[in-house]
């Protein structure tokens, strides 16, 4: 998703451009579910895109 898509999700049209917000949740939510948060796995950052979510090996 874009960064100005999630902003708009979550915080409405009001906060849009105030994307420093998403940046600490996102990182809050990094320590949470990533092994090593400062290389992430899970949540990854496409550059001047926005975040995707990873999608792991399937589980049998």
């Amino acid at each position: 998703m874009t960064t100005q898509q999630i902003m708009r999700e979550i915080w409405g049209p009001g906060l849009a451009n105030e994307t420093d917000y998403l940046r600490v949740y996102v990182t809050t939510l990094r320590k949470k579910i990533e092994s090593i948060p400062n290389a992430p796995q899970l949540l990854i950052n496409e550059p001047a895109v926005g975040y995707r979510l990873a999608t792991g090996p399937a589980v049998e």
